[in-house]
């Protein structure tokens, strides 16, 4: 039995995301322990040429909806970044995880042959076949997204692990 699209994309970003909604749980509690406003943890960064912990998680939660839609050949919904608090961006990734709830395994049935054209007409516009675009692309893109938002959290404190990452499987 083969591998479908659906089945290495959608349940694989709705894990990650739930194990961040969950990481970002502990992070507002951490937060609260420590009496901090939320932009201390939220504008952290690893170095000052990365995003802070907020970007890393808007561009997690863009990347999960962002291929999912394209190999499923919907429009990709468009959110605001505009997230300030640890609120919000549950609020993001619910949002995000309720779009990948209305997708179904039949809309990925030619995702393998798909093209998927990104920054079309521009400097950087790059050509994908589906295979190409979740494989080398999406997913590094997303796990690095997520790892990174573990990373800013650990590092600064929180009392996470591997087990917290992963979520539920």
């Amino acid at each position: 039995m083969s591998l479908s699209f659906y089945s290495a994309s959608v349940p694989v970003f709705k894990q990650f995301l739930n194990s961040l909604k969950d990481l970002l749980v502990k992070a507002e509690k951490f937060s609260q322990q420590k009496e901090l406003a939320d932009a201390v943890l939220l504008q952290s960064r690893l170095f000052p040429d990365m995003f802070p912990l907020v970007r890393q998680v808007q561009i997690a939660a863009d990347f999960a909806k962002s291929v999912s839609a394209r190999l499923a050949g919907v429009e990709v919904p468009a959110y605001e970044d505009n997230e300030q608090t640890f609120a919000e961006l549950q609020q993001r990734l619910d949002k995000t995880l309720a779009f990948l709830d209305t997708l179904t395994a039949e809309q990925f049935a030619e995702a393998a042959d798909k093209e998927i054209v990104l920054r079309p007409g521009t400097p950087k516009e790059k050509r994908f076949s589906g295979t190409q675009y979740l494989a080398q692309y999406g997913l590094p893109q997303f796990y690095f997204h997520v790892t990174t938002s573990y990373a800013l959290l650990r590092h600064n404190g929180v009392e996470v692990g591997k087990k917290d990452y992963m979520g539920q499987i």
